[in-house]
C-alpha cells in the first residue's frame, strides 16, 4: 500500500500540469457545492430566526406607513425609519374579540448629527405588556431593563463606557443580543419611558417627527397574539374593519413575501450546483478518457514489470482520491475565505435575512462537499479502471506504440 501511494504521489508530480488542471476542476465542484449549501443553509436560518423574533401573530400600523417605510424594511433590512399613530389606537384593538395580548411599539431613527452617537433604528417597548421583543431579550440578559438602560443589536458596536447617546439622552447598554440575521441586529431597543424621553429631546432639537401626533401619544405599531381558537385571518379583518386610518396585516403574510424570495434564490442555487456539478463530472471524464490514452504505454509497462491488475486499479484509484482531497480541500477553502467574512453584504445584496449556519451544520456540508468530490473523482477513473480490466497487456503495448 505504501509502495502504490509513493508511486500516485510520484505520477502526479510527473505530470504537474495535468495534476493541476484536475485538482483545479475539482476544486470547482468543491466551491460551488460548499459555497452554494453554506447560502441556502444560512438563508433558511435567517428566515427562521426572523419568523421567531417578530412573535406576534398580527401587526397593527398606521396607513401612512406604506409613504414612510414599511415595517418588514425597518426589521428585516434594517432601514431606520418612523411612522407613528395615536396610542388610542391600541385600547381600540384591545377591545376586539379574539385578541389575547396587544403590545406598542415606537420607531425612532436616530439622526446623523452630533446629538447621537451612532445612525441607527431605535425600538421603543413597554416591558410590562410587551410579548415579542423581552424573549429574545431573556435569552441574553437577565435583568431588569430600567430607565435609561438600552439593549443593543449584535451589530452595533459597543464602547468600552458602554454609552450611547442618542438625541442627547445617554443611555447605559445593558446587554448585547444574540445575532438573527435581520435588520434586527441593527437597531437599539429601550423602554417607553427611555424613548419618550428621546422622542421630547428629539422635539426640542427641531427635528419635526410629531407634527401630527403629540410625542406623548405617540406609538408606531401594535404587535398583537390571537387567542387559542380564534382565526387569526377573521380576527385581522375585524381590526381593518372597525379601526380607521390603519391597516393590521398578519405577520406571516410578512414572511411569504421572504420565504418566496427565499424559495427562489435557493431554487436558483440548487439548479447552478446541480449544473456545475454534472458539467464537473462530465469534463473529468472526458479529460480520465484522454489521460488513459495517453498512459496506455504506462499501464502495459507497469504490468510487465510485474505489478497486478489489482494494484494497477489500485494505483489509479489512489491517484483519483489524492486529486479529489486537494481539489476538495482548495474549493472548501476558497469558499469559505468567500463566505465567511461577508455574511452581512451577502445580507445586504440578496435583501433577506441571512444567518451563517452552526459549527456542526458547517463540518456536516463540509464533509458532504468532500464526499461528493471524491465519489465523482472515483466514478471517473472507473473510465481508466474498466479498460485496464478489460485488455490484455499485450493489446495495452500496441495500442501505447
Amino acid at each position: 500500500m505504501r509502495f502504490e501511494r509513493s508511486l500516485s504521489i510520484s505520477n502526479l508530480r510527473r505530470k504537474p500540469v495535468r495534476t493541476a488542471a484536475l485538482v483545479l476542476l475539482t476544486a470547482f465542484l468543491s466551491f460551488a457545492v460548499f459555497g452554494g449549501s453554506l447560502l441556502v443553509c444560512g438563508l433558511r436560518n435567517g428566515l427562521s430566526s426572523y419568523r421567531s423574533r417578530l412573535g406576534a401573530d398580527i401587526v397593527v400600523i398606521p396607513n401612512s406607513a406604506r409613504s414612510k417605510g414599511t415595517l418588514d424594511s425597518i426589521l428585516l433590512q434594517g432601514i431606520p425609519g418612523y411612522f407613528y399613530m395615536d396610542s388610542s389606537v391600541l385600547d381600540k384593538v384591545r377591545e376586539i374579540e379574539g385578541v389575547e395580548a396587544a403590545a406598542p411599539q415606537f420607531y425612532l431613527a436616530s439622526a446623523s448629527a452630533g446629538c447621537c452617537s451612532v445612525a441607527v433604528q431605535i425600538i421603543g417597548f413597554d416591558p410590562d405588556s410587551d410579548f415579542s421583543i423581552q424573549p429574545w431579550i431573556r435569552e441574553n440578559y437577565s435583568g431588569d431593563i430600567s430607565d435609561g438602560d438600552i439593549i443593543v443589536g449584535s451589530n452595533i458596536t459597543v464602547p468600552a463606557n458602554r454609552i450611547l447617546s442618542f438625541y442627547n439622552t445617554d443611555c447605559h447598554i445593558a446587554a448585547q443580543l444574540a445575532s438573527t440575521g435581520s435588520g434586527l441586529d441593527n437597531a437599539v431597543y429601550a423602554n417607553m419611558n427611555t424613548i419618550r424621553q428621546m422622542m421630547s429631546n428629539a422635539k426640542e432639537l427641531g427635528f419635526d417627527y410629531f407634527d401630527s401626533v403629540p410625542e406623548n401619544k405617540a406609538i408606531s405599531s401594535v404587535m398583537i397574539k390571537v387567542m387559542d381558537g380564534y382565526d387569526i385571518d377573521s380576527v385581522t379583518n375585524d381590526i381593518n374593519i372597525h379601526i380607521r386610518r390603519v391597516e393590521a396585516t398578519r405577520s406571516q403574510n410578512m414572511i411569504s413575501g421572504i420565504a418566496n424570495g427565499l424559495s427562489k434564490v435557493s431554487s436558483v442555487i440548487g439548479v447552478l450546483i446541480a449544473f456545475i456539478w454534472i458539467l464537473a463530472v462530465g469534463i473529468l471524464m472526458i479529460a480520465a478518457n484522454m489521460i488513459f490514452n495517453e498512459r496506455v504505454k504506462e499501464f502495459a509497462i507497469l504490468r510487465v514489470v510485474g505489478i497486478s491488475q489489482k494494484k494497477l486499479c489500485s494505483l489509479v484509484s489512489q491517484e483519483s482520491l489524492i486529486i479529489s482531497l486537494a481539489g476538495a480541500a482548495a474549493g472548501i477553502g476558497a469558499a469559505a475565505l468567500a463566505v465567511f467574512p461577508f455574511g452581512t453584504a451577502i445580507r445586504h445584496s440578496l435583501d433577506l435575512p441571512y444567518l451563517m449556519p452552526d459549527a456542526v451544520t458547517v463540518t456536516v456540508i463540509m464533509c458532504a462537499a468532500v464526499l461528493l468530490a471524491v465519489v465523482s473523482g472515483q466514478m471517473t477513473s472507473r473510465i481508466s479502471i474498466s479498460k485496464i480490466t478489460s485488455q490484455e497487456t499485450g493489446i495495452l503495448l500496441r495500442d501505447g506504440a
